[in-house]
């Protein structure tokens, strides 16, 4: 092969676009349709630090798929208080897609190192990750009910009163019980009218239930594959508070955290809860589906 002549140009490439009918005048073009022009003036370090960028952005970028784990979490919701279980399961399936996205934002700030935090962390304030209102929106919503969680929202209104309401209303576990028990389980009236707002108590009764269904899978195939879904759903977000714990001990180590709290050791600490405890414990008993 004879190579180019040393003032031989390569040749340029160029898209035709000339038969493609490209809109090139929109009424409505694809900045627009997405705020793009908010959306990215919504970045604004407060020092000239490097890394302070990527603070932001990665932090960002979780709260708008945080939102959309909400949006999808609430559609699970309604559709299995209906006993639709179908649209149920592609909402829960897509949640699993998005806690996936959330936990590789993780191996991203993992790229900062200490002295690239140390450098403008004094400057954040008491402001910290603790505060996120659709953080505990998803706990509460997946039922980790603590009242005393509320109170870093009290200052703003709108957050604190909407936080309020979902302490107060079912979790998704609980509305999994009142189909249990549509369903013709015997599900203790004690789990099914109990004060929502409380933290959820174990029951030996409903951990026999799911045994039932565990057991029994081809005969309860849906309410299996409910019960999967949800230890998805948890077993995905532990790994992310794993992840949030090991970041946060790479980066400072064991200091207290902006917000206040212990920092590594509050997040470790956080690594003990459950959402749907039965569906875990019941694990130990599973027989395997019953062939006739």
């Amino acid at each position: 092969m004879n190579k180019m002549d040393k003032n031989q140009t390569a040749p340029t490439l160029k898209v035709d676009l000339d038969n493609e009918k490209v809109h090139w005048d929109q009424d409505m073009s694809y900045g627009q349709y997405l705020a793009l022009g908010p959306l990215l003036s919504c970045q604004h370090p407060v020092t000239q630090q490097h890394d302070e960028m990527l603070f932001v952005v990665i932090h960002q970028v979780s709260e708008l798929w945080m939102k959309l784990c909400l949006h999808e979490a609430y559609g699970a919701v309604e559709n299995i208080r209906q006993d639709k279980l179908r649209p149920a399961f592609k909402m829960m399936s897509r949640m699993a897609r998005i806690q996936s996205q959330m936990l590789n934002a993780w191996e991203v700030l993992a790229t900062m190192t200490p002295a690239d935090y140390a450098s403008f962390r004094d400057e954040l304030g008491q402001s910290s990750g603790f505060q996120s209102y659709q953080y505990r929106e998803l706990e509460f919503l997946l039922g980790n009910k603590n009242e005393a969680m509320i109170q870093a929202h009290r200052a703003h209104p709108k957050y604190y009163d909407h936080l309020k309401s979902v302490l107060h209303a079912p979790s998704i576990y609980d509305i999994t019980l009142q189909l249990l028990k549509a369903r013709g389980f015997d599900v203790p009236q004690s789990h099914l009218d109990r004060d929502f707002s409380q933290p959820y108590q174990a029951s030996e009764a409903i951990e026999r239930i799911w045994a039932e269904i565990y057991n029994n899978s081809n005969e309860y195939w849906d309410l299996y594959e409910l019960a999967e879904k949800l230890v998805d759903m948890e077993f995905n977000f532990q790994k992310w508070r794993f992840s949030h714990m090991k970041t946060v001990e790479r980066i400072i180590g064991y200091r207290r955290g902006t917000g206040g709290t212990s920092g590594v050791k509050y997040l470790n600490k956080a690594l003990e809860l459950q959402f749907f405890p039965e569906l875990w414990s019941v694990r130990t008993s599973i027989e395997g589906p019953k062939h006739g």
